[in-house]
C-alpha cells in the first residue's frame, strides 16, 4: 500500500483526469458516484466529495482510486502520472472551435487566494494595464461562448420588439420610455457635471456621450452629423437603464484613443497607463460588453439580420440599408451566422487593437493587446492601415496555427471615427472547416497552396482546381467576399517575423 503523502506527491493532476474521463463519458457526478456504489459501497464517493476531488480539494484514498479506476477500465498508476497527454488535461470551448486553454494544475498553485497574488504582479512585470487584462478575461469569456448571449438578444429584443430598421426617432422614444432625458453638448468645459479631468482630455479622444445619474443622457452634438453612430450610442444608454439599472459611475462613451482617456482621467499628469488591477475595472469593462453587445442586437435582431446577411451574401455594406455602421455589422456577422469559425479586429495604426473576437482560434500578429516589433505586414489588416484606398478589400491567407497551416478569408474596411482617426475594421472566417465539411482533404489543399506561396515568393496566383473547390465553399457559405478573395493571389502570413514562412523571410535575421 502506498502512504497517503506519497499519493499526495503524485495526484497533481488526478482530479482534472477524472473529470474529463467522466465528462468524456457523458456522466454526471452523481452518475460516477452511483457506480461506484454499486462496484464497491464501502469505498465509494459521495457526489460531494467527488466535486471535492475534481477541484483539488481532497485526495481520494488508495481503496477509493481503485474503484473509481475500476469504472473507467484504467490503471490505478494511469492517474497518477505527472507527465499526462495534453489533450487529456486541456480544456475544450467545445463543438464550436475556438482558442484551447491551458489546464490549471496542479490545482494548488492556482487556487484563488495564489491568484489574487500573482496576477497583479504579472500585470505590472509586463505593462499590462488593469483595463487591458479586463478587456482579455472579457474577451477568453465572449470566446468561451463563440459570441453567443441568449439573454443580452432575448433582453433587446424585448425592448425593440425585434423591428429592423430602428430610426433615431425610434430609439429616442424607448429612452423617453425607460425614464431617460436627452441633452445635447457642444463643448465639454460648458458642462459643470463632467469633472475637470474629464473636461481637459487629449485630442487623441473625444467624449461623445455619457450618463450623468440618475437618468440624463448627454450627446455630443457631432453625432447630429452621423445617424449610425448616434443611434449606436442611444442603443448602448438603453442598454445601461435595462441591464444596469444606470447604476454605478456615469457612463461614458468615447471616440478615438479610449486607453489615453482613461489614463488621463486617472491620472491627468502622468502619460504611462496603471497596471493596477481594480475590481472596478473588471466590473465596468464588463458592463461596458454588456452593454455593446446589447446595443447590436437592439440594432439588428438576430433572425432578421441573419436574413439581410444572407440575402445580401453578407457585404459590409448592407449596414447602409438599415443605417448601421460597419463596426456593428461586422461583430454582428460573427455572433449571428450559423458558420462559427468567425475572426474580427478593430486595428488603429500601427498596431494597436480596440477591439478583437477570434472565435476560430486565429493566432495573432499583436501579441498582449500591445504593439510588437515584427508584426506579420501581410496581414489583411496592416495591409489597408498602410493604404490609401476606399472600398473594402479581400484576402486569402495561410496562416500555420502551430504546425499546422489552416486558410482563412477576410473582408477589410478602413473607416474613420469622429476624431477623424482612420481604423481598420476586418471580419474574417477559417475555410479549412468548410472545406472538410464537403469531403475534400482540407490539409492537403492548404498544404498545396502554402507550397506555391513558398515557391513564388510568398504569393501565388490559386490553381484552377484548388479554386474549384473554395469557390463551391464560398456559395454553400453564401459570402460574396469569398470569391472576391479567390480572383485575387493567396498570401501567406505569420504571427511574428521571427517565424515567417517566407524565402526569404520578411525580417532579416542579424549576425552575431
Amino acid at each position: 500500500m502506498k502512504s497517503n503523502k506519497s499519493l499526495t506527491r503524485q495526484s497533481h493532476f488526478l482530479g482534472t483526469k477524472i473529470r474529463n474521463l467522466r465528462k468524456r463519458n457523458h456522466l454526471t457526478l452523481d452518475d460516477l458516484s452511483s457506480r461506484c456504489v454499486k462496484l464497491a459501497p464501502e469505498n465509494a464517493p459521495s457526489v460531494s466529495y467527488l466535486s471535492m476531488i475534481e477541484r483539488g480539494k481532497r485526495i481520494p484514498s488508495e481503496e477509493m482510486l481503485e474503484v473509481i479506476a475500476q469504472v473507467f477500465q484504467k490503471n490505478v498508476q494511469w492517474f497518477l502520472d505527472d507527465a499526462p497527454a495534453p489533450d487529456e488535461l486541456t480544456p475544450e470551448k467545445g463543438s464550436r472551435g475556438g482558442i484551447s486553454g491551458m489546464a490549471l494544475e496542479p490545482s494548488f498553485l492556482f487556487s484563488q487566494d495564489i491568484l489574487q497574488i500573482a496576477i497583479p504582479e504579472m500585470l505590472s512585470q509586463t505593462g499590462t494595464t488593469g483595463r487591458q487584462f479586463a478587456h482579455l478575461l472579457i474577451r477568453a469569456y465572449q470566446e468561451h461562448h463563440q459570441n453567443h448571449f441568449p439573454d443580452l438578444e432575448r433582453a433587446a429584443e424585448e425592448v425593440g420588439q425585434k423591428r429592423m430598421p430602428l430610426y433615431v426617432e425610434d430609439l429616442q422614444e424607448i429612452a423617453e420610455q425607460k425614464g431617460l432625458s436627452i441633452r445635447w453638448f457642444s463643448d465639454l468645459k460648458d458642462q459643470k457635471n463632467l469633472s475637470e479631468d474629464e473636461q481637459t482630455q487629449s485630442m487623441k479622444s473625444m467624449v461623445t456621450s455619457y450618463l450623468q445619474p440618475p437618468s440624463t443622457v448627454y450627446l455630443n452634438k457631432k453625432l447630429k452629423k452621423n445617424s449610425a453612430r448616434l443611434k449606436y450610442e442611444l442603443a448602448v444608454h438603453i442598454a445601461h437603464c435595462v441591464l444596469h439599472n444606470n447604476d454605478g459611475e456615469k457612463s461614458i462613451m468615447v471616440a478615438g484613443d479610449r486607453a489615453q482617456y482613461d489614463v488621463q482621467k486617472k491620472r491627468p499628469n502622468s502619460s504611462a497607463p496603471s497596471t493596477q488591477l481594480e475590481s472596478q475595472d473588471i466590473l465596468h469593462a464588463w458592463r461596458d460588453f454588456e452593454c455593446s453587445f446589447f446595443a447590436a442586437a437592439l440594432l439588428c435582431p438576430k433572425v432578421a439580420f441573419r436574413q439581410l446577411l444572407d440575402r445580401h451574401g453578407y457585404e459590409i455594406n448592407i449596414g447602409k440599408v438599415i443605417d448601421v455602421s460597419s463596426s456593428v455589422v461586422m461583430r454582428r456577422m460573427t455572433a449571428v451566422s450559423a458558420y462559427p469559425h468567425w475572426h474580427y479586429f478593430d486595428a488603429y495604426s500601427p498596431g494597436k487593437l480596440k477591439a478583437v473576437y477570434r472565435g476560430n482560434g486565429i493566432p495573432l500578429p499583436w501579441g498582449n493587446m500591445r504593439i510588437v516589433n515584427d508584426p506579420c505586414q501581410h496581414w489583411s489588416v496592416f495591409r489597408m492601415l498602410a493604404a490609401n484606398q476606399e472600398g473594402t478589400a479581400a484576402q486569402l491567407s495561410i496562416l500555420n496555427d502551430g504546425d499546422i497551416p489552416k486558410i482563412y478569408c477576410c473582408e477589410s474596411i478602413k473607416v474613420k471615427d469622429l476624431t477623424d482617426a482612420s481604423h481598420v475594421l476586418c471580419a474574417g472566417i477559417e475555410l479549412s472547416p468548410a472545406i472538410t465539411a464537403q469531403g475534400y482533404d482540407a490539409l492537403a489543399l492548404v498544404n498545396e497552396l502554402k507550397k506555391l506561396c513558398i515557391e513564388n515568393g510568398g504569393e501565388a496566383v490559386i490553381p484552377a482546381h484548388i479554386k474549384k473547390v473554395l469557390i463551391a465553399v464560398a456559395r454553400i457559405l453564401n459570402i460574396n467576399w469569398i470569391e472576391r478573395g479567390i480572383e485575387e493571389k493567396a498570401r501567406l502570413i505569420c504571427s511574428r517575423g521571427a517565424v515567417c514562412p517566407r524565402k526569404p523571410g520578411c525580417y532579416s535575421i542579424p549576425k552575431m
